[in-house]
């Protein structure tokens, strides 16, 4: 409201200035992020890892907030997005050559239900329950968990269901197996 009663119109229109600022930040941001990510190749758009999703959100807050406050640049929003698109870049490339960043970006898989026994300490760790692994085994077409071999938490949330007749020579399983085997943490 105004001092003298009267309703501040400045909520409603202050000049065509913020108008135009909104259309070119959001014109020339939007293709800026669409050929950094393209550059970026298909796996950022694949399946988010943690750190892609960290990425994504803090792109996604600061577009948004380069849109619509005026007081930010062209030139310093296309800093901003650029900025983090290289962070994403650098910090995934240290990721795939160094096992110690993939430890430290990376949630590993986390092995749910293996050869007939749900592992009950990393259902809790990652807050998950039975009723997940049994509703993981009924989207992957299977109607028992007798029907399957293991059940793996993968990086990215979704839950892997691979049947007795998948499991291959286990090469993608063992490793989380002998890891629960050797830790102590398979409950039976």
């Amino acid at each position: 409201m105004c001092h003298d009663g009267g309703m501040d119109l400045t909520y409603f229109w202050t000049g065509w200035s913020p108008i135009w600022h909104t259309l070119l930040i959001g014109i020339v941001g939007y293709l800026t992020l669409v050929v950094l990510l393209r550059g970026t190749g298909p796996r950022t758009m694949a399946k988010m890892t943690p750190l892609d999703f960290v990425i994504a959100v803090t792109i996604g807050s600061a577009f948004g907030r380069v849109m619509t406050a005026v007081d930010v640049s062209l030139a310093q929003a296309l800093v901003a997005l650029v900025l983090l698109v290289i962070v994403q870049w650098v910090l995934a490339f240290i990721r795939s050559r160094s096992h110690v960043m993939r430890r430290i970006l990376d949630s590993p898989p986390a092995l749910l239900y293996y050869d007939g026994q749900l592992q009950q300490k990393a259902l809790r760790r990652h807050r998950l329950t039975q009723v997940d692994v049994h509703t993981a085994a009924r989207q992957s077409g299977h109607g028992s968990l007798d029907d399957l071999q293991a059940v793996i938490l993968h990086q990215d949330g979704s839950l892997g269901v691979i049947a007795h007749a998948s499991m291959g020579d286990g090469s993608s399983v063992l490793p989380y197996v002998e890891r629960h085997h050797g830790d102590g943490s398979q409950e039976r």
